[in-house]
């Protein structure tokens, strides 16, 4: 039988590591590729950051965002995840034939706006139109670079037993916002977190001379992103539940919906993992930044268990968090 692509492969969980793995790495496999980090580490006359990713995200508008404004903040985070300011986007854009001009204007008028909020110039781009049907509306691919802060530029390789675990704030706000905005459900208070988080990367920077590993939880969530980081720099990692922020209005929802706010996306939040010493400072650089205001220590870096996960509950107990299985909520950024 014919092997097909399913939508998990998608979600950023196992289906997507095994795709990527399997596919992408084996065909264009290479020093810089086989680091596996949000961006890549060139080195053109002094070190630069690149991200490229791609946005096809339904609906095209929900509570706190767009398809067009995440598109910017994406790649903008993905850039700043290796501690680098971000400079230039480019945007390509695949339009369906019978796409109302005023939506695509209102993606477009959503993208400057997010660009200028981020100090970022889109500069480049590139545009196709097809029939009627092929995709949903339009999909848009933004590609980003930027400068390099300071190097040795945090990877998800460098996580160190001893180490502690921030979070920059609540999870799960993005990818519930989406399935209520799809699924008409009247979840109130609930909106996308969707935000440019490299002025809060590079308040850290300045207040720590250490910072071994940044990543944004997007596809798969906190939960998956940690699994990815255990296993780039086999260690372990120790949660505590009580520590990791969730709204309310997103931990009703989730009980109402059967959905654990750990496995769902987010799109204007980083993990950020310091040495022990370096906590409290990073911590205050991220308070003082309007998206780092709920920032919190959630957990610690140990030589135990390396590879995997461990949730401690409110109740003492202990659960294993394991990568997303399956494709949670597809289509989301």
């Amino acid at each position: 039988m014919e092997k097909c692509l399913l939508l998990d492969a998608g979600s950023g969980g196992r289906a997507s590591q095994r795709l990527i793995a399997e596919c992408f790495v084996r065909h264009f496999k290479n020093p810089i590729l086989d680091v596996m980090d949000d961006a890549a580490l060139l080195d053109m006359d002094g070190p630069i950051a690149m991200s490229t990713d791609s946005y096809t995200v339904t609906p095209l508008f929900f509570p706190g965002g767009s398809i067009g404004s995440l598109a910017v903040h994406g790649t903008v985070n993905d850039v700043s995840m290796l501690g680098a300011r971000p400079r230039y986007l480019t945007c390509a854009m695949v339009l369906e034939e019978g796409l109302s001009y005023e939506v695509l204007d209102r993606v477009v008028a959503d993208m400057a706006e997010a660009a200028a909020k981020s100090g970022v110039c889109i500069v480049t781009g590139d545009t196709k139109v097809v029939p009627r049907g092929a995709c949903d509306g339009m999909f848009i691919n933004t590609t980003g670079i930027g400068s390099i802060v300071r190097m040795p530029a945090p990877s998800g390789h460098s996580a160190r037993p001893g180490d502690v675990i921030l979070v920059s704030g609540a999870v799960g706000d993005h990818g519930l916002a989406i399935m209520a905005a799809r699924e008409n459900l009247p979840l109130e208070g609930v909106a996308s977190d969707s935000a440019p988080l490299n002025g809060l990367v590079e308040a850290v920077l300045c207040a720590v001379p250490e910072v071994h590993v940044l990543r944004d939880p997007t596809r798969g969530g906190l939960a998956t992103t940690l699994n990815e980081i255990a296993g780039q720099s086999g260690v372990g990692m120790l949660l505590e539940e009580g520590e990791i922020p969730v709204h309310p209005e997103v931990a009703g929802g989730c009980s109402f919906l059967g959905l654990d706010p750990l496995y769902l996306a987010n799109e204007g939040k980083c993990i950020c993992i310091v040495p022990e010493q370096y906590a409290d400072k990073a911590l205050e650089a991220m308070h003082n930044d309007p998206c780092g205001r709920e920032a919190r220590c959630i957990g610690r870096v140990s030589e135990e268990q390396a590879g995997r996960v461990i949730l401690r509950t409110r109740i003492g107990g202990e659960r294993y968090l394991g990568m997303l299985e399956g494709a949670l909520l597809p289509r989301i950024c």
